[in-house]
């Protein structure tokens, strides 16, 4: 049985504040106000909670090898039963867990972990500001028809599209080609005027 002290509880309390403190801004702060999917964002902070509290037990008692190779193997069955995500999304649910990670292991000092939490957070920030790469975009589209030269000729399949789509197409990148419906699925980058 695990006893905690008055001390271990406030540390614990302190953990837990910044850890709720730190995810409310990076999902509903940085994500949900840019991107409005509220979905990701409650499942994302529902996992960050749940997740700093199987991190605080794990983090307290003896936890052998095996065992945490079964969690993962728990969670990657979540994986393959879930619906795909983005990988901008997957980013910011990446993001949560890390910081429920870097609040939750025991015998880091609560100056540390305020400390690489506001870095996370700022990195976050930066990185996904809508100023950054803002000249930038990309979508995914499907084509009725599969052109002759979408694989042949690279450079004249992204002047097609840039002439499709009125924008000037950087890169593309073929997603699948179904050859029985004559349907292309193609990821565009573009760059917006």
């Amino acid at each position: 049985m695990l006893d905690m002290t008055h001390t271990q509880a406030v540390d614990l309390l302190a953990r837990f504040a910044i850890n709720t403190a730190a995810m409310t801004l990076l999902i509903f702060g940085m994500f949900y106000r840019r991107y409005r999917d509220k979905q990701l964002a409650t499942t994302a902070a529902m996992f960050n909670t749940f997740a700093f509290a199987v991190l605080t037990i794990l983090s307290s008692v003896e936890f052998s090898l095996a065992a945490g190779f079964g969690l993962f193997a728990i969670l990657a069955l979540f994986s393959l039963r879930s619906e795909q995500i983005d990988k901008l999304e997957i980013s910011y649910f990446f993001g949560a867990i890390a910081i429920a990670v870097i609040c939750s292991v025991m015998g880091t000092s609560l100056v540390f972990v305020m400390l690489v939490t506001a870095l996370v957070l700022a990195a976050a920030y930066i990185i996904d500001h809508p100023r950054v790469l803002r000249l930038s975009d990309g979508i995914q589209i499907t084509l009725d028809q599969i052109d002759p030269h979408a694989l042949s000729d690279p450079e004249l399949m992204r002047r097609d599209l840039s002439h499709r789509l009125g924008v000037e197409v950087m890169s593309y990148n073929i997603v699948g080609l179904n050859y029985v419906n004559d349907l292309a699925v193609i990821n565009v980058f573009y760059r917006k005027s």
